[in-house]
């Protein structure tokens, strides 16, 4: 089987899966196409795996415990995170991509770049923290204008938590306006990484059949020279 090499954000590995992400702010749609991505994949007879930000087992509990009490600071809150996503890529992003399958991230280490240098954290620090993280072979970036990601949160949300809302950067006390400012700042980091980090920027602003018609299209390209893992 021919193997596909994914360029690390810091090591050079080879492996024959496929690695696809979704990033944007909140309220961007990207979940959505992620799982219609999933489903389609799935019914083209493909090996998927699923993994989300934020869902390490070992490490969420410690996490709910310190966002309800209102423990974490820019640096643990970045660093809590970064254990999360180490005990999920050992556990469930590597070993499906050298058995050959495809990963499907709902976010990956842009978020963290996104989130932690908003909340104030360093960027090469945040960049030195998941050097081993390999480079994916797909990162959509789902782009829309602050003000439609905002109002598609806010319309769903009957409050904000405190850290979704960026209560902890001072940026305001009132929880909707740090939430537009927090958001803003985060927006102004992917949209610099858009232009470094190669992603695929996708129109989030269509309407789901629209925007699913252009991912679909990419990642079929993307995948044409992959081989699925024989069954024994």
């Amino acid at each position: 089987m021919a193997q596909k090499k994914i360029r690390g954000l810091g090591l050079n590995k080879q492996y024959p899966g496929r690695l696809i992400v979704v990033e944007g702010c909140d309220g961007s749609g990207k979940s959505t196409q992620l799982h219609l991505l999933r489903v389609w994949l799935q019914s083209q007879g493909y090996p998927v795996v699923f993994t989300e930000w934020n869902s390490s087992a070992i490490v969420k509990q410690a996490t709910r415990r310190a966002k309800r009490k209102e423990l974490l600071t820019p640096t643990t809150f970045s660093l809590i995170h970064a254990c999360d996503f180490a005990d999920r890529y050992e556990k469930v992003i590597l070993p499906p991509l050298h058995a050959g399958c495809i990963v499907l991230a709902d976010r990956y280490v842009y978020t963290a770049y996104a989130r932690d240098v908003a909340r104030g954290c360093d960027l090469q620090w945040v960049r030195n923290t998941y050097r081993f993280a390999v480079q994916p072979t797909i990162a959509f970036y789902f782009h829309a204008p602050l003000e439609v990601s905002i109002s598609r949160i806010l319309f769903g949300r009957p409050s904000l938590k405190y850290y979704e809302a960026g209560m902890d950067t001072g940026l305001s006390l009132d929880p909707v306006e740090s939430f537009k400012l927090f958001q803003g700042r985060i927006k102004d980091q992917y949209d610099r990484m858009a232009r470094q980090e190669q992603f695929e920027v996708i129109d989030a602003t269509r309407s789901i059949h629209e925007t699913w018609g252009e991912v679909q299209k990419v990642v079929q390209e993307k995948l044409a020279d992959y081989e699925p893992p024989k069954q024994n």
